[in-house]
């Protein structure tokens, strides 16, 4: 330090007899410029060299922890997303199949409403077939009465006297039937 005070009262002194050309060459100040140039170059390289080159050691693993745990939170990510994409096609193929059940049941029961319906109606067909039958034998029946009566008035006029007993309706009957059979 006592050689750059030095060195510095020397130039002092020299600025006090004249500025010198920017071409002259100062060995003194050349050689000084030097030395003080590789005392500070040893002065940082012991003393501030290892703390930049911590800092910047430091720095690069800090940077690379992050880049793994971003790369780690990226394939995450990825895995996430094909979950989720996996739980929506299982949503979606889940709900095809209600929907394909849900038609399956609609269609069931309208074919077993139809099949009601359909037995529904020849219970009434039936039911009115033998409501007709019914009818028809009464209404059969009922002209063979009438059928007998007029008989009997008529044989009654062309005899001259009433008809009423049960044999001649018995009779009446008898020659009806034959002739239905005939």
């Amino acid at each position: 330090m006592l050689a750059v005070l030095w060195l510095l009262q020397e130039h002092a002194a020299g600025a006090e007899e004249g500025f010198a050309s920017p071409f002259e060459v100062n060995f003194g100040l050349f050689f000084w410029t030097w030395v003080v140039f590789a005392i500070l170059l040893v002065a940082l390289w012991k003393l501030a060299w290892p703390g930049i080159l911590k800092a910047t050691q430091d720095r690069e693993a800090r940077i690379k922890a992050q880049l793994g745990e971003a790369e780690k939170l990226n394939a995450d990510a990825k895995a996430a997303l094909a979950e989720g994409q996996k739980m929506q096609a299982d949503a979606r193929a889940q709900a095809q199949s209600l929907l394909a059940e849900a038609k399956a049941a609609v269609e069931k029961e309208r074919a077993g409403a139809v099949d009601k319906i359909r037995h529904e109606q020849e219970a009434v067909v039936e039911r009115a077939r033998r409501d007709i039958a019914a009818e028809r034998d009464k209404a059969i029946s009922e002209l063979r009465r009438e059928a007998v009566d007029l008989a009997l008035g008529a044989a009654a006029k062309v005899i001259g006297q009433r008809l009423d007993t049960e044999a001649d309706k018995k009779i009446v009957l008898d020659y009806l039937a034959k002739v239905e059979t005939h």
